[in-house]
């Protein structure tokens, strides 16, 4: 999810005015921080929120008793999230205890053209009543303030872990037998849906000064060839929509900075449910698979590793505790089917990721190389391809 990088100290409402000792320093982020209320932001030294956001903090904040003062928060800029911006809010407490903590999450601009913002907000909500994340305590018309978990962020190394992997494999079953509503239609795989969906949005832009703008021009045909990327995503349909396959509620994110382990019991929490939908639960976990290559607090984040995607050994030990936490008495050739049904869609793992990043390069204002990581996991796609072929 998101590490800290930032924090600002604490200010008092712009409404108290600085003695006139302060220096100039003080005065001009006093002047800043008007502006920015009269604009609709609230400023606090690098780091601003829509004064809605602000106003939903101290709304919550003046129904806590324990908090010295409501205005009086501070607020720490975090990263690790590609489509939104997320601040940690902390305000003193008058029993001594630890800080109260919020965050709070303001929507990405373009983050629509991924997702339903819609949908996405009503799986939050679901998932928070059944439990399985952080609650929902307010919202504002691009944002939301959630819990903050007393938890901490899986590292790269900490999803080879093998207690750590066969929990999140029984959370991940958790998961996936969830009963989630669906707006229209059946439970049925969203993942072709998408993938056709994100590619109409990127075949809009190609031959735009935006798609040059955002490094689409570096493609080349012989890598990617956006144009027959739709014969892609039909060969893969009928290779792996199979009616026997097992559909479930999926995550589709599932990499390192989406798991949790709790401070006081290190159980497993799956955040950011952006993407989260129905489909085969082995693309969900050929995606987890496929994540356990990747750094992404690296010098270069956008390279994944593929030597490093795991062993047999590691697969394994992962489905076993997954098909396990079902309550059904497993066989060696169950784990051997799911393990055959997961190699299949590691295609469409890659598949879906190339995408993202293509659409990524022409909306999203982050520090990734995003046309790279897309050649990078076709070129891995077509490598895969020819070995099923062969």
């Amino acid at each position: 999810m998101v590490v800290e990088v930032e924090t600002i100290l604490p200010q008092k409402s712009s409404a108290q005015k600085p003695p006139s000792s302060c220096s100039l320093e003080a005065l001009q982020a006093a002047r800043k921080e008007e502006e920015g209320r009269e604009n609709g932001i609230f400023s606090q030294g690098s780091i601003e929120l829509p004064i809605e956001a602000y106003k939903q903090l101290h709304k919550l904040a003046g129904k806590w008793t324990d908090i010295v003062d409501p205005v009086d928060l501070k607020l720490t800029r975090l990263k690790g999230a590609m489509t939104n911006n997320v601040y940690e809010c902390h305000w003193k407490r008058n029993n001594g205890n630890r800080d109260k903590k919020v965050l709070v999450r303001v929507y990405g601009e373009g983050s629509g053209m991924f997702f339903d913002r819609n949908d996405e907000v009503l799986t939050f909500e679901r998932m928070s009543q059944k439990g399985q994340g952080p609650r929902l305590l307010g919202r504002f018309p691009n944002g939301r303030v959630e819990e903050f978990l007393r938890a901490r962020t899986l590292e790269k190394h900490d999803i080879r872990d093998p207690e750590i992997s066969k929990n999140i494999a029984v959370k991940l079953q958790e998961f996936h037998s969830l009963d989630m509503p669906v707006a229209v239609g059946e439970r049925k795989a969203k993942i072709w849906e998408r993938l056709r969906d994100w590619l109409v949005k990127i075949l809009e832009h190609s031959d735009s000064n935006q798609a040059s703008d955002f490094g689409l021009n570096k493609l080349d045909n012989e890598i990617i060839d956006l144009n027959k990327l739709d014969d892609e995503i039909n060969y893969l349909q009928r290779r792996l929509d199979k009616r026997d396959i097992k559909i479930g509620f999926c995550h589709n994110d599932l990499q390192y900075g989406n798991i949790m382990l709790s401070e006081k019991d290190d159980a497993v929490t799956l955040i950011d449910y952006e993407y989260a939908s129905y489909n085969p639960v082995a693309f969900d976990i050929a995606n987890h698979f496929c994540e356990m290559t990747a750094d992404y607090h690296c010098d270069e984040p956008h390279v994944l590793h593929p030597e490093t995607f795991p062993s047999d050994e590691e697969q394994n030990r992962f489905l076993r505790a997954y098909l396990e936490a079902s309550g059904d008495a497993v066989s060696q050739a169950d784990v051997d089917k799911l393990r055959e049904e997961v190699k299949e869609f590691v295609l469409a793992s890659h598949l879906h990721w190339v995408l993202w990043g293509l659409l990524s390069a022409l909306h999203q204002d982050v520090e990734f190389d995003f046309v790279g990581y897309s050649k990078q996991r076709f070129s891995i796609y077509k490598e895969l391809k020819a070995q099923c072929k062969s």
